[in-house]
């Protein structure tokens, strides 16, 4: 659920009449056993509580065929969602195997589950030193080019002192 204007925080649960909140958005994770308490009990006291929008989630397809199903309040209660777009959230909702995706509408950028966050940031920080390293090994070599212009300059001063001008 996603709930505005309430501490942020861990709950073991959450009470709307001790939060004074009612939640914006429920993603509910079903199934067949599940299924009739989660599109009848559920869904109507979402409606009746104004909860803007309440979202089923089949993983397995196992009763609903396209495995993300939404409803939106409208002024006649809840209307199906036809377009997988989370307007509160302002996200647009994708299936990626057992998962939602969520994207936001404005750029496209996908939000990060905490696995692939940590993946992203391992690869970061890899692709973070394999350019320090590029950058040590560059300066490296340019003070070795240096170095070595160095010596030349002295080998040709040596030359310019023992045999005069040079063509």
């Amino acid at each position: 659920m996603v709930i505005f204007d309430v501490e942020p925080g861990g709950r073991d649960n959450y009470k709307i009449w001790e939060e004074g909140q009612v939640p914006k958005v429920i993603f509910e994770m079903t199934s067949p056993s599940t299924q009739s308490e989660d599109k009848v009990i559920k869904k109507d006291l979402y409606e009746r509580l104004e909860v803007q929008e309440y979202w089923l989630f089949d993983p397995k397809g196992e009763w609903i065929p396209e495995k993300l199903r939404g409803y939106r309040l409208g002024v006649e209660g809840y209307q199906i969602i036809t377009d997988s777009r989370c307007e509160v959230l302002q996200l647009r909702l994708e299936i990626e195997g057992k998962l939602i995706g969520f994207y936001r509408e404005d750029n496209g950028e996908k939000l990060l589950t905490p696995d692939e966050l940590a993946s992203a940031l391992k690869a970061e920080r890899q692709r973070a030193e394999a350019e320090r390293q590029h950058a040590e090994v560059e300066s490296q070599r340019a003070q070795s080019e240096s170095q070595r212009a160095a010596e030349l300059e002295s080998l040709l001063a040596r030359y310019r002192e023992q045999f005069g001008k040079l063509p």
